[in-house]
């Protein structure tokens, strides 16, 4: 992350039907960067019980206030949607436009895909594309990112089409489930951007929930089963007050082996999706008395269990929001930690798998 990280803090915007907006203050950023938190989006990321079509319409709410807010900001301009194939599906930006009464003037689609050698990923390769040239726009994109190697391929992909045909864009509105390697590729993205478009305004994205971190490379976590630049997690990363208050209301959904899993598997390969979240808690449950719960714990709150309030409101970047607040959810976590004490690893497993496979009992066929 870059140097600026640390002096970043979480600055409540406005709180609107339920949706409450956060922005990042204090970071020196080129571009807007916002979070947002809603019941349906909450749930989303707590329940991987969550799938199908519910995984889309848990984000139609949140993104539609967001849009209404930067429409009154008049930050849209001659809007055209760009789906990356296939987890940008789960992302209701036309929906959300129409709600808005947003004019959606055209929508592109590329296609972003492993490329294989002697096994290993070797890069990314568009198969198909088809993009709308809207001169003077913006560009407006939904999709996950983890370590962006699929978005800065895509948008440098359709980027150079634009260049090559004479337009160019005016901004990009990024909705995204996402992590903190995002700010990096997107400061670095608009810079060089800048160089053959200069009035270009950069980007503004929306991250759903918080900005999160990745597992890094060689780093399978204290459980022995994360992936690096795939699984989402609190450390190092921001969380909006309101999902941290749930997620510690609840005992199991902070040690769910990613924060979202993988948002295509759950919108179109359910089953596939089942078999990663049954396979960390079986995982777990087989390995419970191996695993140290304590670093488990820290590993998932971020940072370590005895940390003064102080310091927790610099690790968390919630200098700027309310005393009365963080003092109330400093005092949940210790109470979520005490608790966890009398918890059996192997137990809090087994009830989980058994929770899961009951509740999405319907896919087992």
């Amino acid at each position: 992350m870059d140097q600026n990280w640390d002096k970043v803090q979480l600055v409540h915007e406005f709180l609107d039907q339920g949706v409450s907006c956060y922005s990042l203050k204090h970071g020196s950023y080129q571009n807007e960067y916002y979070v947002v938190s809603e019941a349906e989006t909450r749930k989303l990321m707590n329940q991987p019980e969550v799938v199908g079509f519910d995984v889309y319409r848990s984000l139609v709410h949140s993104t539609s206030q967001m849009l209404y807010f930067l429409k009154e900001r008049k930050c849209l301009h001659n809007v055209n949607i760009l789906s990356i194939l296939r987890g940008a599906l789960n992302y209701p930006l036309e929906e959300a436009c129409w709600t808005e009464h947003i004019r959606v003037h055209d929508i592109s689609f590329l296609s972003s895909e492993r490329v294989f050698k002697d096994g290993s990923i070797a890069g990314l390769e568009i198969k198909y594309d088809k993009i709308a040239l809207v001169p003077d726009s913006t560009l407006m994109i939904g999709d996950i990112i983890a370590s962006g190697a699929t978005l800065l391929h895509c948008l440098r992909y359709l980027i150079e089409y634009y260049r090559k045909h004479g337009q160019k864009l005016t901004n990009i509105v990024f909705f995204t489930i996402g992590g903190t390697k995002g700010i990096d590729l997107l400061e670095g993205l608009t810079s060089e951007i800048r160089n053959y478009w200069p009035d270009f305004k950069g980007f503004i994205t929306i991250y759903y929930e918080g900005i999160f971190s990745c597992y890094e490379e060689g780093d399978k976590g204290v459980s022995g089963i994360n992936l690096a630049n795939v699984d989402f997690y609190w450390k190092g990363g921001i969380v909006t007050p309101e999902f941290r208050r749930q997620t510690l209301s609840m005992q199991n959904p902070l040690f769910e082996k990613c924060t979202i899993y993988d948002g295509g598997a759950r919108r179109y390969e359910i089953k596939e999706h089942i078999h990663e979240v049954l396979e960390f808690w079986e995982h777990i449950e087989k390995n419970a008395t191996k695993i140290d719960k304590e670093k488990l714990l820290e590993e998932k709150l971020g940072h370590p269990l005895d940390i003064s309030y102080e310091d927790w409101l610099k690790d968390c970047h919630y200098l700027d929001l309310e005393k009365k607040l963080t003092r109330w959810l400093y005092n949940q976590e210790k109470g979520f930690i005490n608790s966890f004490s009398n918890v059996s690893l192997g137990q809090l497993a087994s009830d989980r798998i058994r929770e899961f496979r009951e509740t999405l009992k319907k896919y087992f066929i």
